[in-house]
């Protein structure tokens, strides 16, 4: 049985590096391409390239719909059969105005990839995303051990994320000089530090609380005062594995190193939660928690724009379109709270205002109309705290 064929080996490599040099996109991206390809690939039994008819397309559609998935055993999500038939799609664009290929490949051709407008629609719906209260985030802070400094580490990591809302791989790629506890910000540099896009920015530590800012602050003066540690040395520093006297793998403290990836943050993560009785929440879903957070305390638009700019966003659209949306339990209440009375304390604002006009009068302060005065109650909207003054 074939396993692969040259004459497509070197097209999928020149389109890998289209996709790198060209398109300038992700490692992550290119895997996904990959798969997909591989996926074709088996299907027609690594057939050359030049050989595709829209057949082929129409076969493999519905060879996909028909396929199990290995981890839950389900057939493959709508989300799953659009974005592996996108993937091959362009590939087949791209290749359709390749020299040998333009005259036995239509650029159309590559339209009989398309799932229907039904299952389009299905594939790309918004679903709701779920993400951890602070109150949650900070239960599962106190839940975890801090005896060795591993542990510290860990407990550290989740409290530094909650604090920061740092994406998971620029904390894996943080180091020390990053951190200033007298303005209590982080700088992302991206030149040091991995950020999405490679975009530099400053955070101020997000208000969660001072017990969340102590854990960090104490995490940071252990590897300067205590390790003795430099600025360009990691902040949260890789896991040391040694071989123990039973010649098995075992842990010793930390390695003076980054962490290669953030799968073992994730992994801090999941361990984390887990011991904790929660679901697990990935590093991730802390940014829609921070977002939610500042919806509910932020009050003017320069404040939320403030808090958007923090999360790294250039644009505060991008904060409410990508993380703001309304959690199905929130709209509830909403629209609980909007049938009922506007005002539940206006009985008490106008025995307030009643009280005011009163002591005026009593003062001897009249006005030119009748020596009637009137009262102008301003009640907040955000706070329902009222004022009266004199109209």
């Amino acid at each position: 049985m074939k396993k692969h064929n040259a004459t497509n080996e070197r097209m999928k490599r020149r389109y890998f590096e289209y996709l790198k040099e060209a398109r300038r996109y992700s490692e992550a991206t290119l895997d996904a391409a990959a798969k997909a390809l591989d996926r074709f690939e088996l299907y027609t039994n690594y057939r050359d390239f030049s050989a595709f008819h829209i057949a082929k397309a129409i076969a493999f559609k519905r060879h996909l719909t028909e396929q199990k998935a290995k981890q839950s055993g389900k057939e493959l999500s709508k989300a799953t059969l659009h974005s592996t038939l996108m993937q091959i799609k362009r590939f087949f664009q791209w290749l359709a105005a390749q020299p040998g290929y333009k005259s036995r490949i239509g650029y159309s051709d590559c339209e009989y990839f398309n799932i229907s407008d039904k299952d389009m629609r299905i594939a790309t719906a918004r679903r709701e995303q779920k993400f951890p209260t602070v109150e949650q985030v900070k239960h599962v802070i106190n839940s975890m051990p801090s005896g060795t400094e591993i542990e510290r580490r860990n407990r550290a990591v989740v409290a530094f994320t909650l604090l920061t809302g740092a994406r998971d791989g620029a904390i894996a790629s943080m180091k020390l000089k990053h951190v200033d506890l007298v303005t209590k910000s982080i700088d992302q540099d991206a030149r040091e530090v991995k950020t999405k896009f490679s975009k530099s920015f400053q955070t101020f530590f997000f208000p969660v609380g001072d017990e969340i800012v102590m854990i960090v602050t104490t995490w940071v003066q252990y590897l300067r005062e205590e390790k003795l540690w430099s600025n360009d040395d990691p902040l949260f520093p890789a896991t040391r594995v040694v071989v123990g006297a039973n010649r098995q793998f075992e842990t010793s403290g930390l390695e003076r190193t980054h962490w290669r990836s953030a799968t073992p943050i994730r992994q801090i993560f999941r361990d984390a939660f887990v011991n904790a009785g929660i679901p697990y929440f990935n590093p991730h879903s802390f940014r829609k928690t921070l977002v939610q957070l500042g919806e509910r305390l932020c009050k003017f638009a320069e404040e939320f724009k403030a808090w958007s700019q923090n999360l790294g966003h250039e644009n505060a659209l991008t904060t409410f379109l990508s993380y703001g949306e309304v959690g199905c339990h929130r709209q509830g209440e909403i629209l609980r709270d909007l049938g009922r009375p506007s005002h539940p304390m206006q009985p008490e604002v106008e025995k307030l205002a009643a009280a005011v006009v009163k002591q005026m009068r009593d003062s001897g302060l009249e006005t030119n109309a009748g020596g009637r005065k009137a009262a102008r109650e301003i009640t907040s909207p955000s706070d329902g705290r009222t004022s009266v003054t004199a109209s």
